[in-house]
């Protein structure tokens, strides 16, 4: 909206480029999919040092990846199991998925164990006495405020500070965030609902404690980025953070280390978008059933027709021209705010109206969300009913549910009021030949009611059942795979190389004269004499780099006077315009750095 405002051009700076139909920043900037301008890697970013590894540990949680059998349990607790009161008709299960764990059931000794791994496993700093700064990621409010429970129950000495939950529901949140960013200065274990999943930097963490499953592949790489900085000094002058821990609980480094196609999700349309574009479908509908039928009286579908466009028109006309989102879609809104433009719609209109048109802000009083997700439900029926779809069944058994909990209400006089109503469509005999315009008095009569029903939520249930903590296995995560030896020879070649770069045959690499077959021995017996290279890595190296002197000059540069020479011919061929001079120049940047220049890279 902002870049349709202004018109402007387009400027963009991403660290994660997404490719989903409703978030394609590839598109948004005429990219090709999956080619950004520039990239630069989480794995480059290590290898430069910009950004430090991680050490990856999964650790195995039988309830957490399992869930809990009531026949698993000992003999106490499946008498504890009993004694819960799991719901309220009474009734009681024998099994609870692993997705209920933390999320309504909250499990004492599951908690404990992962604290307590944590507390002995984590990095510590203050010459190894005190846990360093931890971000604990949590799956929900209750979850998060559990754990910080058990950890001032198990931890008496450091009860309320040393570990603190920071979520949006927290007072002060900000001022306890800038605290944990302290190095010395208590909040050190932070227990996190999304709030610190993104967006903030704070070098001195060295533990992330992955207490929930997380599938967006774009928010788990946000997470553990979280530890990625670098922090000099962290441990003592001079030891610096050289890695942090990932302890992971709930499979998500098994999962992310295989590479696997994850989504974030296309992000729901608003209700009051679906509520007008359901109405469009309905009108359509509508539109085909009466094609050269005219009816009368109140309940006919012609009327309902104009009903539902003039509701449609309603919220279109009040939709302010002046407000910035709507401005962009002003020729529209003043076609579609004029009531003969509903007259009779076409194909054309159909779609702008769904695709341009619904959800801009309208200035409408706002009605219950109650009221309005009634609407919808109705609006989807009636639609079933046009157009004999097996929904119709599912539907249906939906607004006798919500009938017979609204019967429930009888005390209350505008419920009581509709009782004959509310107790008819209960039955299976109203239901016969129901008729669309049946449906939207239903929706007219019952739409106000429905804020009257009582929520319905799943109340948390605590429990002390032993769970299992497995041994901890290494997961390599890809942007942080551990260099093999062929990477440690470069490394120990280069440092070898610059610290000799007087000898005559690296010399004249560096200057861009030719090389004997005789240069070359010495070469290969410099390296192999020091104990830096083996047999197998500089017959590797020849391959890789078509021999022995581009290996060797890929790795001390070439000398940038010697670059530029090699290109003076070109350059006095003609005069050449500034942007080639400098592309000149970054082709001789490379060579300086790099020694040599695959032709790709010109492209």
């Amino acid at each position: 909206a902002i870049f349709e405002y202004f018109d402007s051009l387009l400027v963009g700076l991403t660290a994660t480029p997404r490719d989903e139909i409703d978030r394609d920043t590839y598109g948004l900037f005429d990219l090709e999919k999956g080619v950004p301008t520039d990239a630069y890697d989480l794995k480059d970013a290590v290898a430069d040092k910009f950004l430090v590894p991680s050490k990856s540990v999964s650790v195995p949680l039988k309830f957490q990846r399992q869930g809990i059998k009531y026949d698993d349990l000992s003999e106490e607790e499946k008498e504890q199991w009993d004694a819960k009161e799991w719901s309220d008709d009474g009734s009681t299960p024998s099994f609870v998925e692993a997705e209920a764990v933390n999320k309504w059931l909250f499990n004492i000794d599951t908690v404990d164990k992962v604290l307590e791994h944590l507390m002995t496993r984590g990095e510590k700093v203050a010459g190894g006495d005190r846990l360093g700064k931890t971000i604990v990621f949590a799956k929900n409010q209750a979850h998060a405020d559990f754990i910080q429970e058990r950890f001032d129950l198990n931890y008496p000495s450091l009860a309320g500070k040393f570990a603190r939950t920071i979520t949006f529901k927290t007072e002060y949140a900000q001022s306890l965030i800038d605290d944990f960013s302290q190095k010395n200065k208590a909040p050190h274990i932070a227990i996190s609902v999304d709030m610190l999943d993104t967006g903030v930097d704070i070098p001195e963490v060295v533990n992330l404690v992955f207490f929930k499953l997380v599938r967006s592949k774009t928010k788990f790489w946000q997470m553990v980025g979280r530890g990625t900085r670098l922090c000099p000094d962290l441990f003592a002058p001079g030891k610096h953070k050289e890695f942090f821990y990932i302890f992971d609980y709930c499979q998500n480094l098994e999962f992310f280390s295989q590479n696997p196609a994850t989504t974030d999700g296309a992000l729901g349309e608003s209700l009051g978008k679906r509520l007008f574009k359901t109405r469009l479908e309905l009108i359509g509908e509508l539109d085909r059933k009466l094609t050269g039928v005219v009816s009368e009286g109140p309940e006919k579908e012609a009327d309902l027709r104009r009903e539902v466009a003039a509701l449609l028109h309603g919220e279109v006309a009040a939709m302010n021209v002046e407000n910035f989102v709507v401005r962009a879609k002003r020729r529209l809104v003043e076609k579609y705010a004029r009531p003969e433009a509903w007259g009779e719609l076409k194909v054309e209109a159909f779609t702008e109206l769904a695709h341009e048109v619904a959800g801009l802000p309208s200035e409408l009083e706002a009605e219950e969300e109650e009221a309005k997700r009634f609407d919808l439900l109705m609006l989807n029926l009636q639609l079933a009913v046009l157009r004999v779809e097996p929904a119709f069944k599912r539907l249906r058994e939906q607004v006798k549910a919500i009938a017979g909990l609204l019967e429930e209400k009888s005390s209350i006089p505008m419920v009581h009021e509709q009782m004959p109503l509310i107790q008819d469509i209960q039955t299976d005999e109203w239901w016969q030949d129901v008729t669309v315009p049946m449906l939207e008095a239903v929706r007219r009569r019952l739409r106000a009611l429905v804020k009257l029903i009582d929520k319905q939520q799943r109340k948390p249930i605590y429990t002390d059942f032993e769970d299992e903590l497995g041994n901890e296995s290494p997961v390599v995560l890809p942007g942080f795979a551990t260099p093999d030896s062929f990477e440690r020879f470069r490394a120990k070649t280069r440092q070898f190389l610059r610290e000799h770069e007087n000898h005559m045959a690296i010399h004249k690499l560096r200057t861009n004269e030719a090389l004997t077959p005789t240069d070359l021995q010495e070469l290969e017996r410099m390296l192999t004499a020091s104990g830096v290279a083996n047999p197998e890595h500089l017959a590797k190296a020849k391959t890789e780099s078509h021999g022995l002197g581009l290996f060797v000059r890929s790795l001390v540069g070439l000398d940038r006077e010697a670059a530029k020479q090699a290109f003076a011919g070109f350059l006095t061929g003609g005069t050449l315009a500034a942007s080639q001079i400098e592309f000149v120049n970054l082709i001789v940047d490379h060579l300086t750095e790099h020694g040599a220049m695959k032709p790709e890279l010109l492209y």
